[in-house]
């Protein structure tokens, strides 16, 4: 098995992540390795975070176009996992 750390690159903190996070069963966003698939997301958030981990949804986000005077290019294209932990667990990313 991979690294849990290389797996995990950081969690995704916006105003809906915050949302999901203070529901009774707590949900998560992260940004995570491109290849990596759900069974190796489970692992790796239960080995670094100590918890449960009940459900695992990814999502293949596309990097945006961006342009920059005569240049155009792009960002490259990520993954998200949004993870939901059994009640009664939480972490704490702040």
């Amino acid at each position: 098995m991979k690294n849990p750390w290389s797996i995990i690159i950081r969690p995704v903190i916006t105003e809906r992540s915050t949302h999901l996070s203070e529901r009774e069963e707590a949900q998560y966003a992260f940004r995570v390795h491109i290849n990596s698939n759900k069974c190796e997301i489970k692992k790796a958030i239960e080995q670094c975070f100590n918890v449960k981990v009940t459900n695992v949804n990814t999502q293949r986000v596309k990097g945006k176009l961006k342009r920059v005077r005569f240049k155009e290019g792009k960002r490259p294209d990520w993954k998200k996992a949004i993870v939901t932990l059994q009640k009664g667990d939480r972490i704490d990313l702040i």
